[in-house]
């Protein structure tokens, strides 16, 4: 999966529609898809549940954070281990959101 590049059109879309769709407090679903085999590496697909329907955020959270995501359901590619992975993607887009890390809330599926 390689690097998605975005303007800055697309990383301020992308920002108002993640802000349309989030608010603080809110529950935002993480789903492993890939796993490396050091363990350094995952994809990770953050989702919210609205209305009864699953949606996907691959492509708005990786523009707004600037991450790898392939923008195909694969998930955004986060780098690391030693810590819950899904809570640092989450924590990352609160704090670029809401200038608060711990605004969104969450949960693996």
């Amino acid at each position: 999966m390689s690097k998605r590049r975005y303007s800055k059109e697309d990383v301020e879309q992308a920002r108002e529609r993640l802000l349309e769709l989030l608010k603080p407090g809110d529950r935002v679903y993480c789903i492993l898809r890939h796993v490396s085999r050091s363990g350094m590496m995952r994809r990770i697909s953050p989702v919210i549940i609205k209305g009864g329907c699953t949606m996907n955020l691959d492509n708005w959270v990786g523009a707004v954070l600037d991450w790898p995501s392939a923008g195909t359901g694969e998930g955004i590619k986060v780098d690391g281990c030693g810590m819950d992975m899904g809570f640092h993607l989450i924590y990352s887009l609160s704090s670029v959101l809401f200038k608060d890390g711990y605004a969104l809330k969450h949960e693996w599926l």
